[in-house]
Parts: C-alpha cells; structure tokens; sequence
C-alpha cells in the first residue's frame, strides 16, 4: 500500500527522532553501572559545600545536605557524553549508508553539540577541582568561572551574527514583527546563555528537581524545532531527552549520582542556544519557568542581603527555603516539575501559533 505524500515524508523524520532518543536513552543506562563505579573508584564524590553565594558560612544549609556527602558526582558526563556519542556514531552510519541523515550539521547542530562539549568540560574541570579540594574557593573561582563562560558564549554569539546571519528577535505573539538588534545581537546572545547556563546550575540542588524540567524543556523546543524545519535540530533534542530519562532514572531519590556543575552548565548553555536557533529567546522563560523561579529567588535574597541585611528565605535558591521549612525532598520536586511542565506546554503552545502566523 502506497502512504499518502505527507505521511511518506513525516514517518522517517519521527523515526530518526524517536530511534535517536531511544538509542540515547540505551546507551545511557546500560554505561550507568560501569559509570557509577569507575565514579566510586576514583573517589568522585559530592562535597558539601562551606560557604553560601555571598561568602557567609552556609550552616543551614550543611545541616540539611550533609548526608549527601561523598555521593558520586560529574554525573553530568554520562549525559553529555551519550549526546556525542551518538551525533558522532550517526554521522559514521550515515557516511556508511546505514542512516539517511546525520546528526552533525553545520546550519541546525554545530553550535549547540559545541556548547554541551566546550561547557561539559569547563563544567568537569571545576567539579574535579571541587571534590579534590583544590583552590581556595575548592574549585573555579566565580570570576574565572564567568569568564570563561563569556568567552564560550562570546564565541557562539559571533558565529551567530556573522554565519548563520542572526540580527533579530521574534516576538511570540501574532502580528508583531521582529525587533531588528543588528550587532546588539552579540551581547543578547552572551547574556542568555549565561543566564541559561547559570539558572539550571542554581536549579540542581535537590535529586531530580533539574533533570525534569530540563526533559519538558528540551521536549519544548524540538517540537518547535521540528515546526520550523529544523529536523536535525529537533533529533538533537529528542537524543538530549533520551539521555536526561536514562540519567533520571539513576537519579531519583536516592540518587545514585548527581549532574554536578559539568551537566548543569552544558545543558542550561545548550538549551539557551537551542532557543536561539529556533528564534523562541522570548519563550525561554515560559518554557523554563522553573530555572526562572529560581534565579529570581537567588537574585531577591543576595539584593535583601546587601541593601536591607536580612533573608527573604530561609535558604536559597527557593527549593532549600521549603525543604528548611520541612517540605520532603520528593514533594518540593514533583510540585516544580507540575509547574514546569504546565509552563512547558504553554510556551510551546505559544511558538507554534507563532509559527504559525
């Protein structure tokens, strides 16, 4: 039987998109065990740490997260590393003629399959600097950490403007047209990355509580990527899915190991990216409502600190402030995970009438 022209089309695309999230999510969990253990062996554990964002002793929070304490960590390189593994494995078939299509392409996935590596490493090396102990702040300094973390976005924002042509950004709502940016689109481009990058760092704080609403993001925007066209885009997305489920799996409560910095910052930068190329910056904060919620909560309580010397919470980012207040961990996450796959479906809903018109 003969399928219709549009199905004819539509049914291999889904097929690369789903077939690459599932080898993803395969790959993933069956490397978790051997994972864990060389994690074990090399004694890369979680260090709990001394002192809060503003410097003070962070006593409260010590008291609530010391149990943690030695669980392995650097979690975020089995996640990242899957993602490569299977762009570069895809691009092996393909050049076999096993696979129509590769998942290495200069227009849709270059830029975000450099962002997770380039910032999975800068990740790595500050999470193994942290667990050693090295350095008097046990790890990157925050002014060197940002300064590479501009560098890398300075150079995605570069190739943006002056490659792929990026001089504008969409506005999600029907009939208003683009604002033009020319140049600005550079900066614009370093500081959603950064906040991205940084926002999901602040968000993994509790087993799981990152990992979800990162899934309903990435699953937001490869749909929208697969709106626009962009096919390989959105197959990234769905490997990047497979590989958090399988990481999710291990990392329920008890965790069996964390995402650290090297996971938290590759995905949140690459995510960012991911909303660049879809042209959907605005829907970023819809969509990743959650990491929103808790840099705001970050950003009121270091703002209170200083100008009028007291807390808003108790601790921050806000999932500490319930959990002091006596929330069970798993409660506080499932009720950021409803938030964030509410938001996620609106946002979603919101690019695609975008699109549409």
């Amino acid at each position: 039987m003969k399928l219709p022209p549009n199905l004819e089309q539509i049914i291999p695309n889904l097929s690369l998109i789903f077939g690459s999230s599932l080898l993803a999510f395969l790959i993933a969990i069956l490397a978790a065990p051997l994972f864990t253990k060389l994690l074990i062996k090399f004694k890369i554990g979680k260090q709990i740490r001394d002192n809060s964002i503003s410097g003070e002793k962070s006593v409260l929070f010590s008291a609530l997260h010391q149990k943690k304490s030695g669980t392995p960590t650097m979690g975020g390189i089995l996640i990242w590393g899957t993602v490569l593994l299977v762009a570069f494995f895809s691009r092996f078939l393909s050049a076999m003629g096993y696979f129509d299509k590769s998942l290495l392409n200069r227009k849709e996935t270059w830029i975000p399959i450099f962002t997770l590596g380039t910032f999975g490493m800068l990740g790595a090396i500050d999470d193994y600097l942290n667990v050693k102990g090295i350095g008097t702040t046990k790890g990157l300094s925050a002014k060197l950490k940002i300064f590479w973390l501009t560098v890398l976005a300075g150079m995605g924002g570069y190739w943006f403007h002056y490659k792929l042509g990026f001089d504008s950004i969409s506005v999600p709502i029907p009939g208003f047209e683009a604002i033009q940016v020319g140049i600005f689109y550079i900066p614009i481009f370093i500081f959603i990355i950064l906040a991205t990058a940084n926002s999901v760092n602040f968000t993994d704080g509790l087993d799981g509580l990152a990992s979800g609403p990162l899934i309903f993001a990435f699953s937001s925007f490869g749909i929208i990527a697969y709106s626009r066209g962009l096919l390989i885009l959105a197959a990234l997305c769905a490997v990047i899915v497979g590989a958090l489920l399988a990481f999710l799996w291990f990392n329920i409560p008890p965790a069996k190991f964390y995402m650290g910095d090297t996971g938290s910052l590759a995905l949140g930068a690459t995510l960012g990216v991911i909303a660049m190329l879809t042209d959907q910056m605005l829907i970023l904060p819809i969509v990743g409502i959650v990491f929103v919620i808790e840099t705001l909560s970050v950003i009121i309580q270091l703002f209170s600190k200083k100008f009028f010397h007291r807390k808003v919470f108790h601790i921050a980012p806000i999932h500490h402030h319930f959990e002091h207040k006596g929330y069970a961990e798993f409660t506080i996450v499932m009720r950021f995970w409803i938030i964030g796959a509410i938001f996620a479906s609106f946002g979603t809903i919101l690019g695609l009438i975008n699109i549409a018109y």
